[in-house]
């Protein structure tokens, strides 16, 4: 079961849907049952055609449920959303895909804003820490548009970072239940330092030529599981 914490924004909406088409059991997550009931009767609804099982929950509840979750909220949602969870995430794998923007102290959304623990992910899991849950950078650098852009495949690469790396295994496996979509590991969680900068940059680049579907391709990464 995979819990979406923060669930019914476009970001966390767009992953839900995705994985639940992909033929994964989702809970979508809010700080209020009401507001995650209201949103999943929209996606059963807007994507009839599809066999979905999908269900909404209060945020503590889905983390509880979910044995893997992912995490979708603004920076300045975090850190409270982190503490009322907390009780429920022991041993998880936990996939952050926060980006620390300066829009969280009211300035740019193409500006990234300097954390002391170094990035959102490793915020994260300095917040958790003693829970032994799993935290991986993920999700970062991938649009909203192109997470809601059903059935299109998502034309870019998801870039993860963790210190465990049978988590990221699962991780992995996992998001590249998306079509189209390919993992790249860019190593332990503290180049999730890197990956949320870059993010910044895109936002920009996508303002920039008016387009909402911007991503990024690595190329000449080998496909080491083959």
């Amino acid at each position: 079961m995979i819990s979406v914490i923060g669930g019914t924004g476009p970001q966390g909406l767009g992953i839900a849907k995705r994985l639940a088409i992909a033929g994964e059991d989702v809970i979508v997550g809010s700080r209020k049952e009401e507001k995650a009931l209201e949103k999943v009767a929209e996606v059963k609804e807007e994507l009839k055609d599809y066999d979905l099982n999908i269900q909404g929950m209060a945020n503590e509840d889905a983390a509880a449920a979910g044995d893997i979750l992912i995490m979708t909220v603004p920076l300045q949602a975090q850190s409270a959303t982190l503490k009322t969870i907390k009780p429920f995430v022991e041993g998880k794998i936990f996939l952050d895909a926060t980006v620390p923007l300066e829009t969280a102290i009211g300035g740019k959304v193409s500006t990234l804003m300097k954390l002391s623990q170094g990035s959102a992910a490793q915020r994260t899991a300095y917040l958790l820490e003693g829970t032994g849950a799993k935290v991986i950078a993920a999700f970062n650098n991938i649009s909203n548009s192109q997470l809601l852009d059903i059935p299109n495949p998502i034309d870019c690469d998801c870039i993860i970072a963790g210190d465990d790396q049978e988590a990221k295994d699962t991780a992995k496996a996992i998001i590249e239940k998306i079509p189209d979509i390919r993992v790249i590991d860019a190593g332990k969680l503290e180049k999730s330092q890197l990956i949320e900068a870059v993010t910044p940059l895109l936002i920009g680049l996508n303002i920039k030529y008016k387009s909402p579907y911007g991503g990024f391709r690595i190329t000449g990464i080998p496909k080491l599981d083959e």
